[in-house]
């Protein structure tokens, strides 16, 4: 999978290739972390979902906390609820990371503007600590809807995706990893519905798809 950032608003994604769809295993995952900028920030919590084949739901679901050498700034703090104090007891990133790794295995990872943010910041965590890079196939939802709706224009965030599918995100903690996961899940199973009243079997990005950015709003 190769993605190609074109712009400060759009990126491209191509060579992503997932064969009988409504057959695998997904593994919804989400991030908090210490800033926006997976060069120089750091996972502070893990949250992830098992969806099982033809879409099912599944009660299986994966949360930690994860003790960053950097400090949360208080905005952060103030959004995610996860502080430094926390922190303090908290697992490093390396003593968490096989019972993520197995939580995982034998499944496509699904994450919300993760090309952007979740899934580069993972690879840049393992590459940190010296350990094996995630070889999962990755699907964003941004990617998959604009492959299923080229036509939209909008910026595919979070919030137009729960408009979009009429999402009931009332029982959803929101910026908390596993329940960001748990919304985004929810996002998914919308999308494999759509996938599977199209009839296709696969999702194939053979020619770059390109998606819009997402924007951040500055945190005071």
């Amino acid at each position: 999978m190769i993605i190609h950032y074109i712009s400060d608003t759009e990126y491209t994604v191509s060579g992503l290739h997932i064969e009988n769809v409504l057959a695998r295993r997904y593994c919804i995952f989400d991030f908090e972390a210490t800033g926006p900028n997976q060069e120089e920030d750091h996972i502070t919590q893990i949250g992830a979902k098992i969806i099982e084949p033809g879409g099912v739901e599944s009660g299986r679901t994966f949360t930690t906390l994860v003790r960053s050498p950097k400090r949360i700034p208080e905005a952060i703090e103030r959004l995610t609820g996860v502080t430094n104090h926390i922190m303090e007891t908290a697992p490093t990133f390396s003593e968490v990371y096989r019972e993520f790794a197995d939580f995982t295995k034998g499944t496509v990872l699904v994450t919300q503007a993760g090309y952007e943010f979740d899934w580069p910041l993972l690879y840049l965590e393992c590459q940190r600590n010296g350990l094996p890079p995630f070889t999962n196939p990755i699907i964003d939802t941004k990617a998959l809807f604009t492959y299923l709706y080229p036509e939209v224009r909008d910026i595919v965030s979070t919030n137009f995706l729960i408009q979009w599918f009429d999402i009931d995100d009332k029982d959803i903690k929101r910026h908390d990893a596993l329940g960001d996961s748990v919304l985004i899940g929810r996002i998914f199973v919308k999308l494999l519905e759509e996938v599977r009243r199209r009839q296709w079997n696969e999702i194939q990005f053979n020619e770059p798809l390109q998606v819009k950015r997402m924007k951040l709003t500055p945190l005071l």
